[in-house]
């Protein structure tokens, strides 16, 4: 297989394909997916058109002769006919045909509901956004949510692992996505949400080798990075590379609703990780002196002291009854939604202070653990 076959291949695994009625290649290559009898048919066009018109006319309780009236007056303004209107996307992964509005008119009913919530001009801004997810168990909560809200022009993720049972304690999918990529898990969701928005993906995860690749990719400098992986020589190493190229970072970790937040955008010479890893010195030296002290590295920056009694424990647990440390599906959704929140504002320009806080669900109602 040459590479260019291999890479369609590959695309297909998660990458919807937008057909135009539009144009003759196209056409032919719905009515071939037709003809085969096996791929599902979905077309509400007609209920999207008319749900557009409505959120278009909110001052009025229009008649169904008013909405005729006003679909006629849509085809002529366009030019098209009905069966011309619209796109055609085919989700390869699910051997199925949507048939939706055209990007500008889908974009504007998609986010109608998020007015004034996001302005206009604030919408408009978000889609010039370049964000970075890397690490795709709390990160995935962070990308459908970015994805839902339709926060970035461009989403890169990065995550070499494959989806396993354990994981769907906190990873909202199906047992048929089992042994998948979850790169792949993440960008079918986002397409079936919105196959307009832009998704990159780092299938083999960030590494040392293609860190800068990924802050970088196609000349497009990441505006937000949202760091969530379990690899501490990572957690690092994408640090210092967004200090240098002072691009923010964020991070939940999913107990107590801990968030940091790093404006290396603002503040240049700021330490990673809030100088609280000052004490094993520079940080460009690190990385070398964790195979000695990478517990106690850990530790630190996690603040150990200050994690719920439950999480402490499950650290004296590692190795013995648990392969990993737990986290559970409330508190990577509330992260998830946490950095979707303090990323818009950020990218928005809203004052965000860099440090870390929480959002500690049992602390405001005075719930003791037990």
């Amino acid at each position: 297989m040459d590479n260019s076959a291999k890479k369609n291949e590959l695309d297909h695994a998660w990458k919807p394909v937008i057909l135009s009625p539009r144009n003759q290649e196209d056409t032919d290559v719905v009515k071939k997916l037709k003809d085969t009898g096996k791929v599902m048919f979905f077309d509400t066009f007609e209920l999207q058109l008319t749900e557009l018109i409505k959120a278009r006319n909110p001052k009025r309780n229009l008649s169904l002769e008013e909405l005729s009236e006003k679909k006629a007056d849509f085809f002529s303004a366009s030019g098209k006919s009905s069966m011309e209107s619209g796109n055609w996307v085919y989700y390869p992964w699910r051997n199925t045909l949507v048939r939706i509005l055209e990007e500008n008119e889908f974009v504007q009913l998609r986010t109608v509901r998020n007015r004034y919530k996001i302005t206009q001009e604030e919408q408009e801004k978000l889609q010039n956004q370049v964000i970075g997810v890397i690490g795709l168990s709390v990160g995935q909560s962070v990308a459908l949510c970015l994805a839902m809200e339709r926060c970035f022009g461009e989403l890169r993720i990065a995550d070499f692992d494959t989806l396993d049972l354990s994981n769907m304690n906190r990873i909202r999918t199906g047992l048929f996505n089992l042994g998948i990529k979850k790169s792949w898990i993440v960008a079918r969701e986002i397409a079936e949400i919105d196959p307009y928005l832009k998704v990159t993906l780092f299938n083999e995860g960030v590494t040392e080798s293609n860190l800068e690749t990924f802050f970088t990719w196609e000349g497009k400098k990441l505006d937000v990075l949202i760091e969530e992986c379990d690899s501490l020589p990572i957690k690092l190493l994408s640090r210092i590379q967004a200090k240098a190229m002072r691009i923010p970072v964020m991070m939940d970790t999913s107990d107590r609703g801990m968030m940091d937040i790093e404006r290396f955008d603002r503040e240049p010479e700021r330490p990673i990780f809030h100088g609280l890893l000052e004490a094993f010195g520079e940080e460009k030296s690190l990385l070398a002196k964790l195979p000695e002290n990478g517990k106690e590295v850990m530790m630190a920056l996690l603040q150990f002291e200050n994690l719920s009694d439950r999480v402490k424990y499950s650290f004296s647990e590692l190795g013995k009854s648990i392969t990993s440390w737990p986290q559970l599906a409330s508190s990577v959704i509330l992260g998830g939604a946490a950095c979707c929140h303090y990323a818009r504002m950020l990218l928005l320009g809203r004052e965000l202070a860099s440090g870390r806080f929480y959002v500690d669900l049992d602390h405001i109602i005075n719930l003791n653990e037990g």
